[in-house]
Protein backbone atom coordinates (compact mmCIF):
# COMPACT_ATOMS: atom_id res chain seq x y z
CA UNK A 1 0.00 0.00 0.00
CA UNK A 2 1.20 3.51 -0.82
CA UNK A 3 1.64 6.19 1.86
CA UNK A 4 -1.61 8.05 2.37
CA UNK A 5 -3.60 5.01 1.33
CA UNK A 6 -5.87 2.79 3.39
CA UNK A 7 -7.97 -0.33 2.94
CA UNK A 8 -11.67 -0.45 3.72
CA UNK A 9 -13.94 -3.43 3.42
CA UNK A 10 -17.59 -4.40 3.51
CA UNK A 11 -20.35 -3.83 0.98
CA UNK A 12 -21.94 -0.66 2.32
CA UNK A 13 -18.66 0.96 3.44
CA UNK A 14 -17.17 0.56 -0.06
CA UNK A 15 -20.35 1.71 -1.80
CA UNK A 16 -20.66 4.77 0.44
CA UNK A 17 -16.97 5.60 -0.07
CA UNK A 18 -17.64 5.71 -3.80
CA UNK A 19 -20.82 7.73 -3.36
CA UNK A 20 -19.33 10.06 -0.76
CA UNK A 21 -16.43 11.25 -2.86
CA UNK A 22 -13.53 9.44 -1.18
CA UNK A 23 -10.58 8.97 -3.55
CA UNK A 24 -10.86 5.25 -4.39
CA UNK A 25 -7.88 3.76 -6.20
CA UNK A 26 -9.25 0.30 -6.90
CA UNK A 27 -11.94 -2.14 -5.85
CA UNK A 28 -11.58 -5.90 -5.46
CA UNK A 29 -14.67 -8.15 -5.50
CA UNK A 30 -14.82 -11.86 -4.79
CA UNK A 31 -14.45 -14.10 -7.83
CA UNK A 32 -16.19 -17.37 -8.60
CA UNK A 33 -19.74 -16.07 -8.41
CA UNK A 34 -21.99 -13.83 -10.45
CA UNK A 35 -22.00 -10.32 -9.06
CA UNK A 36 -25.54 -9.30 -8.25
CA UNK A 37 -27.37 -6.96 -5.93
CA UNK A 38 -25.10 -4.58 -4.06
CA UNK A 39 -21.92 -6.17 -5.46
CA UNK A 40 -23.12 -5.39 -8.97
CA UNK A 41 -24.01 -1.87 -7.81
CA UNK A 42 -20.51 -1.38 -6.40
CA UNK A 43 -18.90 -2.59 -9.62
CA UNK A 44 -21.10 -0.35 -11.75
CA UNK A 45 -20.45 2.73 -9.59
CA UNK A 46 -16.70 2.11 -9.58
CA UNK A 47 -16.58 1.73 -13.34
CA UNK A 48 -18.72 4.82 -13.80
CA UNK A 49 -16.06 6.75 -11.87
CA UNK A 50 -13.19 5.12 -13.77
CA UNK A 51 -12.06 3.08 -10.75
CA UNK A 52 -10.49 -0.27 -11.70
CA UNK A 53 -12.41 -3.35 -10.52
CA UNK A 54 -10.68 -6.70 -10.15
CA UNK A 55 -11.89 -10.16 -9.20
CA UNK A 56 -9.95 -11.89 -6.40
CA UNK A 57 -10.54 -15.13 -4.58
CA UNK A 58 -11.79 -15.05 -1.01
CA UNK A 59 -8.40 -15.89 0.48
CA UNK A 60 -6.83 -12.85 -1.19
CA UNK A 61 -9.65 -10.64 0.09
CA UNK A 62 -9.15 -12.09 3.59
CA UNK A 63 -5.51 -11.02 3.48
CA UNK A 64 -6.32 -7.53 2.21
CA UNK A 65 -8.95 -7.03 4.91
CA UNK A 66 -6.65 -8.31 7.64
CA UNK A 67 -9.18 -10.93 8.63
CA UNK A 68 -12.07 -8.46 8.82
CA UNK A 69 -15.56 -9.35 7.61
CA UNK A 70 -15.22 -7.99 4.08
CA UNK A 71 -18.47 -9.46 2.67
CA UNK A 72 -16.75 -10.10 -0.62
CA UNK A 73 -15.45 -6.60 -1.36
CA UNK A 74 -12.34 -4.60 -0.47
CA UNK A 75 -11.21 -1.17 -1.68
CA UNK A 76 -7.93 0.73 -1.64
CA UNK A 77 -8.77 4.31 -0.77
CA UNK A 78 -7.14 7.55 0.32
CA UNK A 79 -6.81 7.85 4.08
CA UNK A 80 -9.77 9.52 5.72
CA UNK A 81 -9.48 13.32 5.60
CA UNK A 82 -10.51 15.15 8.72
CA UNK A 83 -11.71 18.73 8.39
CA UNK A 84 -10.99 21.85 10.43
CA UNK A 85 -13.35 22.99 13.17
CA UNK A 86 -14.23 26.03 11.03
CA UNK A 87 -15.44 23.65 8.31
CA UNK A 88 -17.77 22.02 10.81
CA UNK A 89 -19.08 25.40 11.97
CA UNK A 90 -19.84 26.41 8.39
CA UNK A 91 -22.32 23.58 7.76
CA UNK A 92 -25.33 24.84 9.80
CA UNK A 93 -25.22 28.20 8.04
CA UNK A 94 -24.97 26.50 4.66
CA UNK A 95 -28.08 24.45 5.45
CA UNK A 96 -29.94 27.30 7.14
CA UNK A 97 -30.41 25.23 10.30
CA UNK A 98 -29.55 25.67 13.99
CA UNK A 99 -26.30 23.87 14.73
CA UNK A 100 -26.41 20.26 15.90
CA UNK A 101 -22.91 18.97 16.64
CA UNK A 102 -21.48 15.94 18.41
CA UNK A 103 -18.29 16.09 20.49
CA UNK A 104 -16.74 12.88 21.79
CA UNK A 105 -14.51 13.01 24.86
CA UNK A 106 -12.03 10.14 24.46
CA UNK A 107 -14.27 7.38 23.09
CA UNK A 108 -11.90 4.42 22.68
CA UNK A 109 -14.07 1.58 21.42
CA UNK A 110 -14.34 1.51 17.60
CA UNK A 111 -17.82 -0.01 17.80
CA UNK A 112 -19.06 2.77 20.06
CA UNK A 113 -17.60 5.42 17.77
CA UNK A 114 -19.14 3.76 14.73
CA UNK A 115 -22.56 3.56 16.40
CA UNK A 116 -22.46 7.24 17.31
CA UNK A 117 -21.34 8.25 13.82
CA UNK A 118 -24.07 6.18 12.22
CA UNK A 119 -26.70 7.80 14.43
CA UNK A 120 -25.20 11.24 13.82
CA UNK A 121 -25.49 10.80 10.06
CA UNK A 122 -29.03 9.43 10.36
CA UNK A 123 -30.32 12.51 12.24
CA UNK A 124 -28.46 15.12 10.21
CA UNK A 125 -25.71 16.12 12.64
CA UNK A 126 -23.69 18.90 11.02
CA UNK A 127 -20.32 17.74 12.28
CA UNK A 128 -18.41 15.62 14.77
CA UNK A 129 -15.38 16.63 16.83
CA UNK A 130 -12.85 14.11 18.15
CA UNK A 131 -9.73 14.66 20.26
CA UNK A 132 -6.43 13.63 18.72
CA UNK A 133 -5.16 11.81 21.80
CA UNK A 134 -6.56 8.96 23.90
CA UNK A 135 -9.40 8.37 21.45
CA UNK A 136 -10.11 6.12 18.50
CA UNK A 137 -10.16 7.74 15.07
CA UNK A 138 -11.74 6.80 11.76
CA UNK A 139 -10.22 3.39 11.09
CA UNK A 140 -11.26 0.68 8.63
CA UNK A 141 -13.09 -1.08 11.46
CA UNK A 142 -15.00 2.11 12.27
CA UNK A 143 -15.89 2.64 8.61
CA UNK A 144 -17.17 -0.94 8.41
CA UNK A 145 -19.16 -0.80 11.65
CA UNK A 146 -20.74 2.53 10.69
CA UNK A 147 -21.94 1.03 7.38
CA UNK A 148 -20.13 3.84 5.56
CA UNK A 149 -21.86 6.68 7.44
CA UNK A 150 -18.46 8.34 8.00
CA UNK A 151 -18.29 9.15 4.30
CA UNK A 152 -21.20 11.59 4.69
CA UNK A 153 -20.06 13.40 7.84
CA UNK A 154 -17.65 16.21 8.51
CA UNK A 155 -15.34 15.05 11.27
CA UNK A 156 -12.71 17.28 12.88
CA UNK A 157 -9.85 16.16 15.12
CA UNK A 158 -8.62 18.74 17.61
CA UNK A 159 -5.65 18.90 19.95
CA UNK A 160 -7.68 20.37 22.81
CA UNK A 161 -11.37 19.58 23.23
CA UNK A 162 -11.88 22.30 25.87
CA UNK A 163 -10.63 24.97 23.47
CA UNK A 164 -12.90 23.56 20.78
CA UNK A 165 -15.84 23.91 23.20
CA UNK A 166 -14.85 27.51 23.87
CA UNK A 167 -14.77 28.18 20.13
CA UNK A 168 -18.25 26.73 19.73
CA UNK A 169 -19.56 28.78 22.63
CA UNK A 170 -18.04 31.89 21.07
CA UNK A 171 -20.06 31.10 17.95
CA UNK A 172 -23.28 31.05 19.97
CA UNK A 173 -23.58 27.29 20.34
CA UNK A 174 -24.89 25.89 23.63
CA UNK A 175 -22.76 22.96 24.83
CA UNK A 176 -24.57 20.12 26.63
CA UNK A 177 -22.56 17.49 28.48
CA UNK A 178 -24.22 14.09 28.81
CA UNK A 179 -23.55 12.88 32.36
CA UNK A 180 -25.46 12.01 35.52
CA UNK A 181 -24.51 14.27 38.41
CA UNK A 182 -26.51 15.82 41.27
CA UNK A 183 -26.79 19.04 39.26
CA UNK A 184 -27.70 17.47 35.90
CA UNK A 185 -30.99 18.36 34.26
CA UNK A 186 -33.25 15.81 32.60
CA UNK A 187 -32.93 15.91 28.83
CA UNK A 188 -36.69 16.46 28.44
CA UNK A 189 -36.45 19.65 30.51
CA UNK A 190 -33.84 21.25 28.27
CA UNK A 191 -34.50 23.34 25.15
CA UNK A 192 -33.08 21.31 22.27
CA UNK A 193 -34.27 23.53 19.43
CA UNK A 194 -31.48 26.13 19.40
CA UNK A 195 -27.85 25.79 18.24
CA UNK A 196 -26.25 23.12 20.39
CA UNK A 197 -23.48 20.56 20.70
CA UNK A 198 -23.77 17.32 22.65
CA UNK A 199 -20.66 16.07 24.44
CA UNK A 200 -20.45 12.33 25.16
CA UNK A 201 -17.77 11.08 27.53
CA UNK A 202 -15.58 8.00 27.48
CA UNK A 203 -16.80 4.50 28.21
CA UNK A 204 -15.03 4.20 31.56
CA UNK A 205 -14.82 7.67 33.07
CA UNK A 206 -17.47 9.75 31.36
CA UNK A 207 -16.62 13.39 30.77
CA UNK A 208 -13.16 14.54 31.80
CA UNK A 209 -13.10 17.16 34.56
CA UNK A 210 -12.13 20.15 32.40
CA UNK A 211 -14.66 19.26 29.71
CA UNK A 212 -17.38 18.79 32.32
CA UNK A 213 -16.63 22.16 33.88
CA UNK A 214 -16.70 23.90 30.51
CA UNK A 215 -20.12 22.60 29.44
CA UNK A 216 -23.01 25.06 29.70
CA UNK A 217 -25.38 22.40 31.05
CA UNK A 218 -25.01 18.81 32.22
CA UNK A 219 -27.86 16.61 31.07
CA UNK A 220 -28.95 13.15 32.15
CA UNK A 221 -31.30 10.47 30.91
CA UNK A 222 -33.88 9.33 33.47
CA UNK A 223 -33.45 5.66 34.38
CA UNK A 224 -35.55 3.11 36.24
CA UNK A 225 -33.26 0.08 36.53
CA UNK A 226 -30.50 -0.82 38.95
CA UNK A 227 -27.56 -0.09 36.62
CA UNK A 228 -26.61 3.56 37.05
CA UNK A 229 -25.48 4.35 33.51
CA UNK A 230 -25.99 3.45 29.87
CA UNK A 231 -23.38 2.53 27.29
CA UNK A 232 -21.87 5.72 25.85
CA UNK A 233 -23.01 4.95 22.32
CA UNK A 234 -26.53 4.09 23.44
CA UNK A 235 -26.90 7.22 25.58
CA UNK A 236 -25.44 9.45 22.89
CA UNK A 237 -27.68 7.96 20.23
CA UNK A 238 -30.77 8.49 22.38
CA UNK A 239 -30.14 12.20 22.92
CA UNK A 240 -29.22 12.78 19.28
CA UNK A 241 -32.41 11.12 18.11
CA UNK A 242 -34.51 12.92 20.71
CA UNK A 243 -33.01 16.24 19.60
CA UNK A 244 -33.91 15.55 15.99
CA UNK A 245 -37.44 14.46 16.92
CA UNK A 246 -37.92 17.59 19.02
CA UNK A 247 -36.76 19.81 16.16
CA UNK A 248 -39.05 18.06 13.72
CA UNK A 249 -42.01 18.67 16.02
CA UNK A 250 -42.61 14.96 16.65
CA UNK A 251 -42.31 15.43 20.42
Amino acid sequence: MNPGQDVIYGRYPVLEALRGGRDVERVAIVSGTRWSGILAEIAAEARRQGVPVQALDRAALDRLAGGGNHQGVVAHVAVYRYVDLDDVLAVPAQRGEPALLLLLDCIQDPQNLATLLRTAEAVGVHGVVLPQRRAVGVTAAVVKASAGAVEHLRIARVTNLVRAIETLQGAGIWVLGLERTPRSQRYDQVDLTGPLAWVVGSEERGLSRLVRERCDILVELPMRGQVNSLNAAVAGSIVLYQTWLRRQGFL
